[in-house]
């Protein structure tokens, strides 16, 4: 359990550094538009950016984050 929310926190922070948000899906998991984990957030145009269907893991907001941070 702490290992998961210590990830979750990790890639939150990550996002905030790239200037995104990092939102989680608490709806059910496995329906057809809702894979049970992340989306990432414009805060500017409220757009998803990435995993529109909620289907990023928290190591892939992680590396995509840390890969747009690196580009600015």
């Amino acid at each position: 359990m702490t290992d998961t929310k210590s990830l979750d926190m990790k890639a939150r922070r990550a996002a905030r550094r790239a200037g995104l948000l990092a939102r989680k899906s608490r709806w059910r998991i496995n329906t057809v538009d809702n894979h049970g984990g992340y989306m990432l957030i414009d805060p500017f145009t409220n757009c998803a950016v990435d995993g529109s269907r909620w289907d990023l893991s928290a190591e892939d907001v992680i590396a995509i984050c840390d890969e747009s941070a690196a580009a600015q």
